[in-house]
């Protein structure tokens, strides 16, 4: 789905180099925090960016110039990168409970500041990779990427869609496979016409149910595969469901659509979609077992 943008690992690996204290912090609510440390602790805290620039100050500190190479006092490392430098002040040399004190300090401000980081990089992600379908979506769209009969994508735009979202580390990603019920009974009685026109039918049901960011591709005769990406709990289910349920109420003098459908997730980087796709196909199968066996199957295909 990230067409040719940076995984989100390595985004948020690299990109912490261009925040500074003022995007990670709420200034004055860490002001405020600082100055109530300091009151309790009678520790004066100096914070400053990884140039040296102050950020926030308790007091203390106005005649200090800070030397974050040769001196550099408590730092603030997030995603492996200083990204500020605590120092602090007290009369004498700190006691061990002060020096406790600081550590806590320190390590509150660390976990503030990369919740801060990890949340806004997601959400620019999320962003693009919306923004990016949208033009992708536009491209299919007017361009050749699509299957003739049905207007999803064809099998080999299918496959490039999937190893780009394998590139862009997105998961979780739902791998659904969809396959039309006794397509060969409707070929047999009535045709290629009647056949083809079952085939059009099923999957504009698929499109019809789907949100926009799903990758609808045909990948055979009477099959479909279709991505979720950034799949959210029970969405693959729901959206199977509502499939089969669209299938089941269609009404039509010759054709009767049923739908097996079979999904997994991609939940790790490593994975491949199309690995995957075997997968989903094994758990169609034995939903098409099901299907076919229920009661008044037979008799709605026949009628």
């Amino acid at each position: 789905m990230a067409f040719g943008l940076v995984s989100l690992e390595k985004r948020i690996k690299d990109n912490i180099k261009n925040y500074s204290p003022e995007q990670l912090f709420d200034i004055v609510k860490l002001s405020a925090y600082l100055e109530a440390a300091c009151q309790v602790s009678g520790i004066s805290f100096l914070l400053v960016d990884r140039h040296g620039e102050k950020a926030v100050s308790t007091g203390g500190f106005s005649d200090f110039k800070p030397d974050v190479v040769n001196a550099p006092g408590e730092k603030i490392r997030v995603s492996g990168r200083t990204i500020a430098h605590l120092y602090t002040r007290v009369g004498e040399s700190l006691s061990d409970a002060q020096k406790l004190f600081v550590d806590e300090v320190v390590q509150q401000l660390t976990m503030l500041a990369e919740s801060t980081y990890i949340n806004m990089e997601t959400s620019l992600y999320v962003d693009e990779l919306e923004k990016r379908l949208e033009k992708e979506q536009y491209q299919v769209k007017h361009g050749e990427k699509k299957d003739a009969l049905t207007g999803t994508l064809n099998s080999t735009y299918f496959e490039n869609r999937a190893n780009v979202i394998d590139r862009s580390d997105v998961v979780p990603v739902a791998v659904i496979c969809a396959n039309i019920n006794d397509w060969k009974y409707v070929n047999d009685r009535y045709g290629d016409e009647e056949s083809d026109r079952l085939i059009k039918v099923v999957a504009d049901i698929l499109k019809n149910e789907a949100k926009n960011e799903y990758v609808i591709g045909r990948c055979g005769g009477d099959f479909f595969h279709v991505l979720i990406p950034m799949v959210e709990d029970g969405e693959a289910e729901d959206y199977c469901k509502r499939v089969q349920t669209a299938c089941d109420s269609f009404e039509d003098e010759k054709i009767a659509p049923s739908v097996a459908c079979g999904y997994v997730f991609k939940t790790n980087v490593e994975q491949s979609v199309m690995e995957l796709v075997s997968d989903a196909e094994y758990e169609m199968f034995n939903n098409k077992f099901e299907i076919k066996n229920a009661p008044g199957y037979r008799e709605r295909l026949e009628k």
